[in-house]
């Protein structure tokens, strides 16, 4: 063991010790924490049975307590933020004040009720009470709040979640979503447990929305605990039962377009000591991932989710908790007209005169199953102290399936020409360790992780194309179909194609060959070390931290990261201005990381890949400085504004290319990239019913030749800068929501506007009195993109060779005029768009006192607007915008 990795560990063995000696007495871990305290009247005599309210505006969150015979309460699972606690008890007058929750140490609060007769209080809410003093942009949503908001994707309502709430995000297809100009960047804190790998349905199942009690998203620079991807930090804290003394869930189903339907099963329950939640859902549906048409053909696909956690509190210093999640999912790959009756060679492949015929529609599917199992315990040292020591074990089983008949997943020449099959493995596995401690004016937490991440990848891959890899060409240099050797081209009249490889010809399935079998492994071992202080002096607020993060996989790196931030809090007239850095290690990204690393090395693999020489085979971290600066304004308290300007300057920037027409993508690593812009939240908290939030950012994504590692893509031929697919000037949502009167309906309303994504792809013309050449493109693809000709527009079936500059055009993708085109200022986009989503609910329909029924109308997409996420993007491919979805859902809570 290298020597660093000993003293890390020797220290870390001591960490614990020292932790555990201390005889801390423990509470809640995780990203949460609890508020306590006690309620008395003026003399100092208890008042059992007051009701205790906290609150947040901004949120959404609201959890009630009543105090104990003692006079004590506590309010448990609640995430870090600022919070208005109301407490009123019958004789005496109401109160209500500010409580600030930063550690799970937890706050302290002591509550002190006046006679009713000696004073009155009344509760009107400031803008003071809507600002938090904390330099770390960020998003707070609770549960209460995101159960109203209609999400566009059911298959991974969590990832939509984020979107539709989020700043500084930008949707693409498949749940995926892309936070401040980095690809996928993101990461989850699920109850202190770190999940860094990616969480599109495409690559892994998510926890289900369902479970989760409380999202805050955090876009600012990234404190010192988190680490790995940290464009966008999820922290989210999952529901609880402990304390529920009688069984409390809900049990519900739906029924939409496409024919969707889904159900849902969740229960509550606990005492003092001990509680359990447990989850479990199921969607079927006919429109799984989003396909490359806006017609929606062979996109089937099911889910299923289970998730428990287990709370226990041992001693009165020592409890456990234990989170506890299996899912599966299979869904086909979405087909394309282009995949239908499809032509290929069925016999005499490597004779002079191979007869082609129909193999049938191309049928690709995918099966995922991830399981999950994270323990924690946890021992309060004292009251300013709390330690948590946990573990977790989260593992990825990915298949994908070709067709029945592999030549029938031939597509166009430039999206498939091979058939593929892949099953891989990704294990995480890991212990960790924390201690935090808050008293006076410091919020200190320390903590380490090491983690080993265990990558198993197998991969068959056959040529389906007899024009890929043919011995022969023509008088024109085309490739001829058939023949097997370069010897037999002048019997036929043929000559031989220079770029022929023999290494490729066992493996030719139009010419009887076999699938090439590729396998590949590593383990990968991060450390982690950091130490953290938050101080509050005054008005002004000070993050300290410092992180230590230590890479072994196919490549080392070891960085050291401080991170800093300040706040003022301008009171009289509830402004917060802030600004902070953080320098941090960029790791690849795992999926797929040996086929991307190795797979250039491999003769067979790396035309199948189409690798470029001059790439490096292995992927190397990379390193990130990125500033912040932004404020927070609140407004006569009833909205609040917060900014954040960002800079961020990477040096190894990493991306993903996809591997024909399927699922399967793979990292790759550019030379650098600078990613400026900005992100903005407004939140009206709920005001006579009424409540509304908007998000709105614009944030470029500056990427820099050339591609220095990885598989795939195109390496330029100058360092000059291009915008990545992901980029898009300007995007927002607004949600708007009403309650009519306390017993009536609710209605919520979304509007998403976006200005486009960077489509590269979509051909377009160099000078004014040229030709745009569209061969490269079937008709279906010209189609897809919108492209028109003389204010003709291509259908699958009639298109385009070429069309003059002066009469090309698209109605789905905004092109540059003839002449004007640059990667990195002015490259062809997706035309923006408007789309409108809308719900309707209502609450105990029937008025029940026990057993309650909820009704939601939900319709995404509601103008059936036609449009397209992306046009044969490096990463994702062609996929379309939901068309107009509507559903129904009916729930029994008890």
């Amino acid at each position: 063991m290298p020597t660093i990795y000993g003293k890390i560990f020797r220290l870390f063995s001591l960490f614990v010790v020292v932790g555990v000696a201390l005889q801390v007495h423990a509470a809640q871990g995780g990203n949460a924490g609890s508020v306590r305290g006690s309620v008395t009247d003026p003399s100092g005599a208890v008042i059992p049975g007051a009701s205790v309210h906290l609150s947040s505006s901004i949120s959404g969150l609201s959890r009630t307590a009543t105090s104990g015979a003692d006079g004590q309460f506590e309010i448990a699972n609640i995430p870090f933020a600022t919070y208005r606690l109301n407490v009123s008890a019958a004789g005496f007058a109401a109160t209500s004040q500010s409580v600030d929750l930063r550690s799970v140490v937890g706050s302290t609060v002591k509550v002190i009720l006046q006679i009713a007769s000696s004073s009155t209080t009344v509760t009107v809410e400031s803008s003071g009470d809507l600002v938090e003093n904390d330099p770390t942009f960020h998003t707070d949503v609770d549960r209460d709040l995101f159960l109203k908001v209609p999400l566009e994707s059911q298959s991974s309502s969590l990832s939509a979640l984020v979107t539709q709430t989020t700043p500084g995000v930008a949707a693409d297809s498949n749940g995926l979503f892309h936070g401040l100009g980095d690809h996928a960047s993101n990461s989850f804190s699920v109850d202190g447990q770190s999940i860094t790998d990616q969480q599109s349905k495409v690559f892994s199942n998510q926890i289900p929305s369902d479970s989760i009690q409380s999202l805050q998203v955090i876009s600012g620079a990234p404190p010192a605990e988190y680490g790995g991807k940290t464009s966008l930090v999820i922290v989210a804290t999952t529901r609880s039962g402990q304390g529920i003394n009688v069984p409390t869930g809900s049990i519900g189903t739906s029924y939409g377009s496409f024919g969707s339907t889904s159900g849902n099963f969740d229960i509550s329950y606990g005492g003092k000591d001990w509680g359990n939640f447990f989850e479990a859902d199921a969607l079927n549906t006919g429109r799984f991932l989003d396909p490359p048409e806006f017609k929606v053909f062979h996109a089937k696909g099911n889910e299923q989710n289970f998730f428990d956690r287990i709370d226990r509190t041992l001693t009165q210093v020592d409890s456990m908790h234990l989170d506890l999640n299996f899912s599966r999912s299979w869904f086909q790959t979405p087909n394309a007209y282009d995949n239908l009756n499809v032509q290929n060679v069925v016999s005499g492949g490597t004779t002079a005169d191979p007869v082609y015929a129909n193999v049938g529609n191309t049928d690709q599917h995918s099966e995922i199953k991830t399981f999950n199992v994270s323990p924690t315990y946890t021992r309060i040292v004292n009251d300013s102290s709390v330690l948590n020591v946990g573990a977790f074990v989260r593992r990825d089983e990915y298949h994908y399936y070709p067709s029945g008949n592999p030549l029938a997943d031939l597509g166009p020449t430039n999206l498939q020409t091979s058939s593929i099959k892949q099953s891989r493995t990704l294990t995480n596995a890991a212990v960790h360790a924390d201690i935090s401690y808050a008293h006076g004016i410091h919020s200190v937490k320390a903590g380490v992780q090491y983690g080993q991440t265990f990558l198993r990848e197998n991969d068959w891959l056959g040529v389906v194309d007899a024009e890929l890899n043919a011995p022969c060409v023509d008088a024109s240099g085309a490739s001829v179909a058939g023949l097997s050797s370069t010897a037999q081209c002048a019997t036929y009249g043929y000559s031989v194609n220079s770029a022929y490889l023999t290494v490729l010809a066992p493996y030719d399935l139009t010419r009887g060959g076999s699938d090439y079998y590729f396998h590949g492994q590593t383990d990968v071992k991060e450390l982690a070390l950091y130490a953290e202080d938050q101080i509050k002096a005054g008005n002004w607020l000070f993050n300290l931290g410092l992180r230590e993060d230590i890479y072994n996989g196919l490549t080392k790196a070891n960085q050291l990261e401080p991170r800093v931030g300040i706040a003022y809090n301008v009171k009289p007239s509830a402004t917060v201005l802030r600004a902070s850095y953080a320098r941090t290690l960029e790791t690849p990204f795992n999926e797929n990381l040996v086929l991307s690393s190795n797979g250039c090395a491999d003769a067979v693999l790396s035309p199948l890949l189409s690798c470029s020489s001059g790439v490096s085979s292995t992927m190397a971290p990379g390193y990130r400085n990125e500033f912040h600066a932004g404020f927070q304004q609140g407004i006569h308290g009833w909205a609040v504004v917060s900014g954040e300007y960002i800079w961020k300057y990477t040096h190894n920037a990493f991306d993903f290319s996809v591997l024909g027409n399927t699922p399967i993508t793979f990292p790759i690593d550019w030379h650098n990239a600078k990613i400026p812009g900005w992100a903005m939240n407004v939140s009206v908290p709920e005001r006579h019913n009424f409540s509304a939030y908007v998000v709105m950012s614009s944030v470029a994504a500056r990427f820099f030749n050339p591609q220095v590692a990885g598989a795939g893509a195109t390496v330029a031929t100058s360092n000059s800068a291009f915008r990545i697919d992901h980029d898009e000037k300007y995007n927002q949502d607004t949600h708007l929501q009403y309650q009519f009167g306390r017993r009536g309906p609710w209605v919520g309303w979304n509007w998403r506007y976006d200005s486009g994504m960077v489509s590269g792809s979509v051909p377009y013309a160099t000078s004014s009195n040229g030709t745009v050449d569209l061969s490269g493109l079937t008709y279906d693809q010209q189609a897809q993109a919108g492209l028109t000709c003389g204010g003709v527009e291509a259908t699958r079936t009639k298109g385009f060779s070429s069309c003059a500059a002066s009469q090309y055009g698209s109605t789905l993708v905004s092109i540059p005029a003839p002449g004007t085109e640059n990667d990195d200022k002015n490259p062809p986009r997706i035309a923006p768009r408007n789309l409108f989503d809308a719900s309707l609910g209502k609450q105990n329909i029937f008025r029940a006192n026990r057993y309650k029924v909820d009704l939601t109308l939900t319709a995404i997409n509601l103008t059936n607007k036609y449009a397209p996420y992306n046009f044969l993007s490096t990463f994702s491919g062609t996929h379309y915008v939901t068309p107009r979805d509507l559903s129904a859902k009916v729930s029994l809570n008890f």
